[in-house]
């Protein structure tokens, strides 16, 4: 078997951090090998900032309506990296290893809707109008739009994941070593 090659955008050392977006070294970007790996577009990872912001921070789903969206897309989209750490920031949240298992086969209550949500965006592109209306019964519409965004969002995330190969943070990669689910 070949050896793999090794990736063309690896996250970016402190030292090849592009002087443009030096201010976002400090902050979320710096932090996370997804956004070091996304350093090498600077352009898009300032331009990404604000969506991030809302998205990860300020949206009408809420913390734990946020993790569950994340969970299911990334198993869906089997981005190996988006749920490792998605696991570590649930467990951080409270959530149970059988919930967050869940989130890979059938979901129970409201987990369940979100997951069906979260698959009717990546079988059929869309959310079918009875869906969509019983969601916005359950959560509001507000967090039926954020749940789109969030979809999006972690999707392009994956698929610049997956690409380059990027390596889980040894924090995330140790605290599962430690603590499988």
């Amino acid at each position: 078997m070949p050896e793999p090659r090794p990736s063309p955008c690896p996250p970016l050392t402190d030292a090849d951090w592009p002087a443009e977006i030096a201010d976002l070294q400090s902050g979320f970007a710096g932090a996370l090998n997804v956004y070091r790996t996304m350093a090498h577009h600077p352009a898009l990872l300032r331009a990404w900032a604000p969506l991030r912001q809302h998205l990860v921070r300020e949206n009408a789903l809420g913390p734990e309506r946020s993790e569950v969206v994340i969970l299911r897309a990334a198993h869906r989209m089997g981005s190996a990296y988006e749920w490792a750490h998605h696991v570590s920031r649930a467990r951080a949240l409270g959530f149970s290893d059988a919930r967050i298992a869940a989130l890979r086969d059938r979901p129970q209550g409201e987990d369940a809707l979100i997951a069906h949500a979260v698959d009717a965006l990546f079988d059929q592109r869309r959310l079918p109008p009875d869906l969509e209306a019983e969601l916005a019964g359950a959560i509001g519409r507000k967090a039926v739009i954020d749940l789109l965004a969030l979809v999006g969002f972690y999707s392009v995330l994956g698929y610049l994941l997956m690409t380059y190969g990027t390596p889980i943070d040894d924090a995330v990669a140790a605290e599962l070593a430690a603590a499988p689910l």
